[in-house]
């Protein structure tokens, strides 16, 4: 299948983990604001970086050049683009390896200043800004002690029957809600209660027994592994390549994900 075809698929969302597009996971944009000031320093430095590769000096003004700007192999009218990201690459990778780690500057590679570029282009400073250095999410301050109450009990409930849709779930929390709290504790709406539901127990796409099988622990506090797929390690990196659906398609990186299934290994090893 093509990526086109998983693009525009119902059931694909954006992944939380790509830069800037799934920081907000679809709430707020990410800003300058959710940098701290020693971020906001670093984010302004590898912006300073990529304005001498374009300008060839740091400040993007030649109005205002800095001591010895532009240097030769910045010089725009003497060198090319890709000739002074090769040289950017070159001074980044001579720096310490502490001293690029606490710069942010470690592991800049040619593609990599691609990418911050059209970040840049995108989203301003905040663009080439490192999507761990944005602040976490405020969480669901709707959801009180209340609903969380209720929203546990609900899937203790539905969890030992039948699987039951989304809306039946919203049903079931108003209830106990208003049953065991009253009518004054204010519940979130559908769509906040659905999110809350999915980060915390998932999409709900497996069936029940295999759901209340994840559930069952053994007597020293261990998940018991009964079938393949039921406990899961995942890792996911993003690969240094990017890459096109078509010739004349957008480039975009790649994430690389590896699964190790348990069950699977567990049985191997013991074979």
């Amino acid at each position: 299948m093509s990526l086109k075809f998983l693009a525009n698929h119902p059931r694909c969302r954006t992944s939380s983990r790509t830069a800037m597009s799934g920081a907000g996971r679809g709430r707020q944009p990410p800003s300058v604001d959710d940098l701290t000031p020693a971020r906001r320093r670093l984010a302004q430095l590898r912006l300073a970086h990529l304005l001498e590769v374009n300008t060839g000096f740091r400040s993007g003004d030649p109005a205002r050049p800095g001591a010895g700007e532009p240097k030769p192999c910045y010089d725009p009218d003497a060198t090319t683009l890709t000739g002074r990201r090769l040289a950017k690459v070159a001074e980044l990778a001579a720096l310490e390896r502490e001293e690029a780690r606490l710069l942010g500057l470690d592991r800049v590679g040619y593609r990599t200043l691609i990418r911050w570029e059209q970040g840049r282009r995108r989203f301003g400073l905040v663009g080439v800004a490192d999507e761990r250095w944005l602040r976490e999410s405020g969480g669901h301050p709707s959801v009180s002690e209340e609903v969380r109450e209720a929203i546990l009990a609900v899937r203790a409930e539905t969890l030992h029957g039948s699987r039951v849709s989304m809306r039946t779930r919203e049903r079931k929390i108003h209830q106990y809600v208003r049953e065991r709290f009253g009518a004054d504790v204010v519940v979130p709406s559908y769509n906040t209660l659905r999110r809350v539901w999915i980060d915390w127990f998932g999409p709900g796409g497996a069936r029940q027994r295999y759901a209340r099988s994840a559930d069952l622990p053994s007597s020293d506090g261990h998940v018991l592994i009964e079938r393949p797929g039921q406990v899961v390690a995942l890792d996911t990196t993003v690969l240094p390549v990017m890459v096109r659906e078509s010739v004349f398609g957008e480039p975009t990186t790649v994430h690389l994900t590896l699964a190790l299934d348990l069950y699977t290994i567990r049985f191997a090893r013991s074979g």
